[in-house]
């Protein structure tokens, strides 16, 4: 039993690193637990502090040690929810307390608030009359000219006297301090939604949707909070589903959260939901200001708003009366986060309703083998939504082998059957979505003489060619550290001019379909063209306008969006996603597949998908081509079982990262070896990491299986015990990821 609790006494933002140690007396040992609010002795006062961890050891002397002086009664303030869901992130994912803190409060710093001030009359009408009189007598021209504006208008804003009426600060605050006026002052949270306006919202559920709704709000209402999966077709009305769920929990008095995997998905979702709820409606995530987050921060501390709106730091969203999670596109590997702690949006979200008695609605039309493993075990409700709304037809799949493109001499990118398909869509004004995943101009560039790739002189990666307008001859830029050169003329190795760059990337498309239908009006979405605050909102938008007519761009586009015109969407290389060495490519090829395919035909007119691949027969891509979900998940679950991958085993993936190599080896060669001896646990390596060095740093990584999850938490714990007492690790990083979904 833990003797010791470290303690927050200071929850503002820009405390939390600063904790201190009490001692815990024995009468409170067995009620004390992180999140805890509690006194504390601080110099000669009494303070209430956050518990944020308990430990066996004292970092001070036990004389110097003061003691808890109780435990404070009553409500349970949101920092103590969030503080305990630290602690349970920290304890499942590694990392320190402070990192876990500053994950669930994410708003480092405090912003200045922006505050509106207006100014007041005190004085009733006669008295107003004559205290003009005596500025006028006196020649106090500028509290007259403000008194006499205030006996016409009551109350007049801090920013119209200063400007227009010429009156500075001194003289408002002089003449407050006489009495004669007051100034009001209000906060002015900065809303990210207030240009918006609602087009109102009228649609009806259908009977499969109205079946899904009714069967979780009786859950709801029977106090049974097992997290549900909706399982839906692309374009089977998930998001009217949600809305329904959430209209439903507002009118109970709680609140809502949306976490979708994609800033670019923010513009659509928000328009929809802000149609239905107006105001209530707010979002959080990067593209927005520290200002902005903080304010959104404390608006829904406030209760000003009952629904956010976000990627997965939404989910710490201040919420004191939580009823409703839900993760759209609950599939998506970007809810796993890839700093330190190397949370899952899905099971912090889990415990978090855990701990306020809320529902989690998991939705997807492809949802990940872990949620569908664990509603076939009965963990999850599963839920489906079989058919399109309207009884809409899935779009029609079309399986191009690019080999055999090449045997009729085609070299183009876009296969014949594709270009005949955009000629005609472009003919009857309809648009085309384009999806490559690989943003640039080639992938790769190499040496046809003697095969010598360029690559980044700090990391194991080849670089990738962009094209600018600062640099229109080519620059070779790392995706990882940021790296660039100029674009070579000639072989560096052996001299050959025969350079040039191979695997086509957004830029490169492009130009292509630039120049073979030059009447078409193209626009390309990826992360160089969203690089601004707007960027995604305008390009979508344009998009949804009917401004261009195909829309070229990297699985940003996919994810979600609903387009009702677009009747032709071209996969260009399927391939690329199964290429990678990751036991989730062909999970990750099938969802993007079909993900791509259901953004056809959403509207009047029926869709219509080709899908490019040099492995036509593989069998993500043939059930994709199918959608059959169903024989995706019996062929990949029995890969997983025979491999012992997750969700049949779990996995803890132990990284070392060095300046020196043999450093980095030599740490997860000493780690490796206190994992030893442990039955039921796999141990593999050390070994390189995926990309074995970063920016001048060498990674190497032990992969650790086991049936129990909780046998993986203990030999983490084990690990990090290990290391604080071992002084070899002081120039190596280590960190933890369980049942990792990118890999290091």
């Amino acid at each position: 039993m833990a003797q010791y609790a470290n303690i927050i006494v200071d929850i503002s933002h820009e405390k939390l690193d600063k904790t201190f140690q009490y001692r815990i007396p024995e009468e409170l040992r067995e009620s004390i637990r992180p999140g805890m609010q509690v006194y504390i002795p601080f110099g000669n006062r009494k303070l209430t502090g956050y518990v944020v961890e308990l430990t066996e050891e004292a970092e001070i002397e036990e004389s110097r040690m003061k003691d808890i002086v109780g435990a404070v009664k009553g409500s349970v303030p949101i920092e103590s929810q969030l503080i305990a869901l630290a602690g349970w992130m920290k304890q499942n994912y590694g990392g320190t307390m402070n990192h876990a803190l500053k994950t669930v409060i994410p708003v480092k710093q405090k912003s200045r608030a922006v505050e509106k001030r207006t100014v007041r009359l005190k004085l009733n009408a006669v008295e107003a009359k004559n205290q003009l009189g005596e500025y006028e007598r006196k020649h106090s021209t500028a509290r007259a000219r403000l008194l006499a504006a205030l006996m016409e208008q009551s109350k007049l804003e801090w920013s119209v006297i200063t400007q227009k009426l010429a009156v500075t600060g001194a003289v408002i605050r002089a003449m407050e301090e006489q009495g004669v006026v007051e100034i009001v002052r209000e906060h002015d949270y900065r809303n990210p939604v207030a240009h918006l306006q609602s087009r109102g919202y009228d649609l009806i559920l259908n009977e499969e949707q109205s079946a899904v709704v009714n069967r979780i709000e009786a859950q709801m209402d029977a106090g049974i909070y097992r997290p549900c999966l909706v399982k839906g077709v692309t374009g089977s009305g998930k998001t009217e589903v949600y809305m329904e769920l959430i209209a439903h929990v507002l009118a109970e008095g709680k609140q809502a959260i949306v976490l979708i995997p994609e800033i670019a998905l923010t513009y659509q979702t928000v328009m929809r939901f802000y149609n239905r709820f107006g105001d209530r409606v707010s979002i959080m995530n990067s593209r927005l200001s520290p200002a902005e987050r903080y304010d959104q921060f404390e608006r829904a501390k406030k209760g000003d708003i009952d629904i956010m709106i976000g990627p997965r730091s939404a989910l710490f969203s201040p919420f004191t009366r939580l009823g409703l999670i839900i993760i759209d596109e609950e599939h998506e590997s970007s809810y796993k986060s890839e700093t330190v702690p190397r949370y899952h949006a899905r099971e912090t979200a889990i415990e978090r309703a855990k701990m306020c008695g809320a529902q989690v609605v998991l939705g997807s039309a492809t949802p990940s083998v872990e949620s569908y493993y664990r509603a076939q075990a009965g963990e999850y409700e599963l839920l489906e939504l079989r058919h399109r709304v309207a009884d809409k037809p899935l779009p029609q799949v079309t399986v191009t082998d690019l080999r055999e493109e090449l045997r009729r001499g085609n070299r183009s990118i876009l296969s014949g059957r594709l270009q005949e398909l955009m000629e005609d869509r472009l003919e009857k004004h309809q648009q085309i979505m384009l999806f490559i995943n690989r943003r640039g101009v080639a992938g790769f560039v190499s040496c046809r003489a003697c095969g010598h790739v360029i690559k980044c002189p700090h990391c194991d990666v080849s670089l990738s060619q962009h094209i600018t307008r600062r640099y229109p001859e080519g620059r070779m830029v790392c995706h990882y550290c940021g790296y660039e050169e100029p674009s070579p003329k000639v072989c560096p190795h052996c001299g050959s001019k025969y350079i040039s760059g191979f695997k086509a990337g957004t830029q490169k498309i492009e130009m292509i379909v630039k120049q073979r239908f030059p009447q078409a009006r193209v626009l390309r979405m990826d992360m160089d063209t969203t690089r601004s605050k707007e960027g995604h909102e305008q390009i979508l938008s344009a998009f949804a306008n009917q401004e261009a007519d195909i829309l070229i761009g990297t699985q940003m586009i996919v994810k979600g969006h609903d387009f009702p015109n677009v009747t032709l969407v071209g996969v260009l290389a399927a391939d690329l996603s199964l290429s990678v060495s990751d036991y989730h490519a062909p999970e990750r090829t099938f969802q993007l597949l079909t993900q791509a395919a259901g953004r056809a035909g959403r509207g009047r007119e029926p869709g219509e998908v080709v899908i490019q691949t040099y492995q036509p027969d593989h069998y993500s891509i043939q059930t994709a081509k199918e959608q059959n979900y169903e024989a995706f998940y019996e062929q990949e679950i029995l890969y997983r079982e025979m491999m012992l991958y997750p969700p049949v085993w779990n996995m803890l993936v132990v990284l070392c990262a060095s300046k020196w190599e043999q450093n980095a080896y030599d740490c997860a060669s000493k780690l490796a070896e206190q994992t030893g001896g442990e039955r039921q646990v796999q141990v593999i390596g050390p070994a390189d990491a995926a990309v074995a060095k970063v920016n001048d740093i060498y990674k190497k990584v032990l992969y650790l299986k086991a049936k129990d999850y909780g046998k993986l938490v203990e030999i983490k714990n084990r690990l990090e015990h290990f290391m604080r007492d071992n002084h070899a690790f002081s120039d190596t990083i280590v960190q933890f990821d369980f049942n990792p979904v990118n890999g290091f």
